[in-house]
């Protein structure tokens, strides 16, 4: 039988989701608060709306929790990420629930390589909420997703600013351009958070592609592919949300699972972006 998927939060992923979903046969339920490209326009953070959609709906086997914050800072991350992933555990009990979580959690600054047992310190106060929401949801036994920086069919911030000439190369007292950069394609992570429920997996997992590289070498190898100049040098950007961090995210406790992203690099996935990538 196949499974019943909720997917609270159809954004830029979960639409993602939803189509390898329903191609696959399964069932899919897709809500958002807007309803804007949704089954149902539903505040997944408000107990009551839940359980009205739950009552008009085919009980979920699985959730998928993927909403974003909007951007937003502590306050938001904590209606959305924790207090909705209450309510999803709350109102669908029966559910397993996989919730998208982040590598901004790791902080580490050295260029270590990093998986799901290493240290955690450092934490700003986005990355506490979410490091709470995960241990919420591995405690009623779901999946928690720490997925890299997402990019694909028109989106990929590197790409964009690399083309727009607002790139630049970060100066460090450490070197030019050191910062190791993690990414995972849309499709790919998509693939990966099936793949889990077909696998009947729980548990913590990193979702990142095959190659961490290095601002440099990311930029050097754009340059030379499209014949443009690399981008300046520039200080690292003090107000950056996620903070200055330099590690390589490890993705192999998910291979072990027999997952392999279509896209090793993004490098690899450059030729398919360029067509749908806006040049500002």
């Amino acid at each position: 039988m196949n499974p019943t998927l909720l997917i609270a939060g159809n954004g830029y992923l979960g639409q993602a989701v939803c189509e390898q979903a329903r191609a696959r046969n399964w069932e899919v339920i897709t809500l958002s608060k807007s309803g804007e490209g949704s089954d149902h326009g539903v505040d997944f953070t408000d107990p009551a709306a839940l359980l009205t959609l739950a009552k008009n709906v085919s009980p979920p086997t699985h959730i998928l929790a993927s909403a974003s914050s909007g951007r937003g800072g502590p306050d938001a991350y904590r209606k959305v990420f924790l207090e909705g992933t209450n309510c999803l555990l709350e109102t669908f009990s029966e559910a397993k629930l996989t919730f998208i979580s982040s590598t901004s959690v790791y902080r580490q600054t050295d260029g270590s390589t990093v998986d799901e047992e290493s240290p955690l310190a450092g934490h700003t106060a986005t990355s506490t909420i979410l490091l709470e929401a995960e241990k919420t949801v591995l405690a009623a036994g779901g999946t928690s997703l720490r997925l890299s920086g997402i990019y694909g069919p028109h989106r990929s911030v590197i790409l964009k600013r690399f083309l727009s000439g607002e790139a630049t190369l970060e100066e460090t007292t450490a070197g030019l351009g050191i910062r190791i950069l993690n990414q995972i394609h849309r499709d790919d992570a998509a693939r990966a958070i099936l793949h889990l429920i077909e696998k009947e997996k729980s548990g913590l997992y990193n979702v990142s592609d095959n190659e961490p590289t290095s601002q440099l070498a990311t930029y050097q190898q754009l340059a030379d592919k499209l014949k443009l100049p690399l981008p300046p040098t520039a200080p690292p950007n003090p107000n950056s949300k996620r903070g200055w961090t330099h590690k390589a995210v490890s993705n192999h406790k998910l291979q072990a699972t027999g997952w392999n992203p279509e896209f090793p690099s993004f490098l690899s996935a450059v030729d398919e972006l360029l067509p749908t990538i806006e040049r500002s």
